[in-house]
C-alpha cells in the first residue's frame, strides 16, 4: 500500500486579501482556527484559494507561509498544477524545496490534452520530484476528464498517490476504486458527495464548507469511519442544506 498523506477532512483553504496582495495576518488567524477545529489537512493554494488569480510570487510565499505556520501539526499540501507542465514542475519543485508533505496537481486545462498526454504530463511531473502527488480530476473547470483506466496507469507511478475526484460521476469513482485499490487513495472534491465517494472507497475529502464548519466536516467523515452512518448521514444531509442555501443566495 501506497503512503497515505492524510485521511478524513483537509480543507481546501482560501487566500485572504487586502487591496496590496495577501493578507497574512488574517491567513495565519484562519490556518491556526483549522487546527483548533480538529482538521486532518490544509491544502493551500487550491482552486479555493485563488490560484489562478496570484502571482508566482505570491503563490510561493503563501505555501510557504502555510508550511512555517503550520509547523507538521497536520500535513500541509500545495496546489501546483497548471497548463504548462514545466511550469507544474517547477512549482512542484518549489512547493517541495518549501517543506510541504504533498502536491495537489489539476489536469492540464484549456489545452484539452489526450488521454495519453495526461499520462505524458503527470509522469514528467513526479519524475522531478519525490512528493506525493495528488491527481485533481475536475472536468468541470478544466475541460478534460481523467478516465479510470488513466488513473489506473498513473497508479502505477510510485508517488502518484491520491486522486481528488470532483468529477460528480459516481459511477466513475467507483470503477478507479475498482480499479486501482490500494494504489490510489480517493478523495471526494464535492462536498456534497462526501459519504457516497466514502462508501465505494473513498478515504476523505478536499473540502470548501470546512473553511467555516471544520469541526462538523472532519466529525462528519471521522463518523463515517467510526460506524456511526446515521450520525454521519445526519450531518451530510445538514451540510447539503447548507450548500443548496449558499448557491441559492449566490
Amino acid at each position: 500500500m501506497k503512503k497515505i498523506i492524510f485521511k478524513g477532512c483537509g480543507t481546501a483553504i482560501v487566500t485572504p486579501f487586502t487591496d496590496d496582495g495577501v493578507n497574512f495576518e488574517e491567513f495565519e488567524k484562519l490556518l491556526e482556527n483549522q487546527i483548533a477545529n480538529r482538521i486532518d489537512a490544509i491544502i493551500v493554494c487550491g482552486t479555493t484559494g485563488e490560484s489562478s488569480t496570484m502571482t508566482l510570487e505570491e503563490r510561493k510565499k503563501t505555501i510557504q507561509f502555510a508550511v512555517d505556520v503550520v509547523h507538521k501539526r497536520v500535513p500541509v499540501i500545495a496546489g501546483t498544477g497548471g497548463n504548462c507542465t514545466k511550469s507544474a514542475i517547477e512549482m512542484t519543485k518549489f512547493a517541495e524545496s518549501a517543506g510541504v508533505d504533498g502536491a495537489l496537481i489539476v489536469t492540464p486545462y484549456y489545452n484539452k490534452t489526450t488521454q495519453q498526454g495526461l499520462v505524458a504530463h503527470y509522469k514528467a511531473i513526479a519524475n522531478e520530484t519525490k512528493l506525493p502527488i495528488i491527481l485533481y480530476n475536475v472536468p468541470s473547470r478544466t475541460g478534460v476528464n481523467i478516465l479510470p483506466k488513466t488513473c489506473l496507469e498513473l497508479s502505477k507511478i510510485e508517488n502518484i498517490v491520491a486522486v481528488k475526484e470532483a468529477s460528480g460521476n459516481l459511477s466513475q469513482v467507483a470503477e478507479i476504486a475498482n480499479l486501482c485499490g490500494e494504489d490510489l487513495a480517493i478523495y471526494s472534491g464535492n462536498d456534497d458527495q462526501i459519504l457516497p465517494v466514502l462508501s465505494v472507497g473513498g478515504i476523505g475529502v478536499i473540502s470548501v464548507l470546512s473553511n467555516i464548519m471544520p469541526e462538523f466536516t472532519h466529525t462528519m467523515v471521522d463518523d463515517f469511519f467510526r460506524r456511526k452512518f446515521g450520525k454521519s448521514n445526519s450531518s451530510a444531509n445538514q451540510s447539503n442544506s447548507i450548500n443548496q442555501s449558499a448557491f441559492l443566495r449566490s
